[in-house]
């Protein structure tokens, strides 16, 4: 939850949310014209803006990274990661993630593994700041076949 207090970048200057916004939008190198904006998703409250990280590009094993900005107090729906197991990582602010029945800090720093066929859920606990975050998707390893 916000503190109320200002944020300080490094050399101690205060940030405006607004200021905050575009630094972790240049710091990613996204512009509002390409994040795709999801109400409700997976049954949850509000809206996350998606940046597709990998474009049209390829990075196997990795099949997706994704940048996401959940708003204040808004929240993704229980869904199952039904093709790829995918990492949570959190960048700014404070929330939870539910995985499989089970919750976890979602905090800068955060590193929270879903494994496949987990069921997910995330819920921005701030009703000021919004909740950004990484998704890192990877395909499955594939079984060794006998020799």
């Amino acid at each position: 939850m916000s503190t109320g207090a200002p944020t300080v970048d490094l050399d101690g200057v205060p940030q405006s949310r607004n200021t905050r916004e575009m630094a972790f939008s240049a710091w990613l190198g996204l512009s509002d014209g390409v994040a795709d904006r999801r109400e409700a998703l997976f049954g949850g409250v509000g809206a996350v803006r998606v940046w597709n990280l990998l474009g049209t590009g390829r990075a196997e094993p990795f099949s997706a990274v994704l940048a996401c900005e959940l708003e204040p107090g808004a929240s993704v729906g229980p869904h199952v990661q039904q093709r790829d197991p995918e990492i949570v990582l959190g960048v700014e602010g404070s929330g939870v993630a539910e995985v499989a029945g089970t919750a976890y800090p979602l905090i800068p720093g955060a590193v929270i593994h879903v494994p496949h066929g987990k069921r997910l859920s995330l819920q921005n606990a701030s009703a000021t700041d919004p909740l950004r975050y990484l998704i890192i998707k990877s395909k499955q390893a594939l079984a060794e076949s006998p020799p």
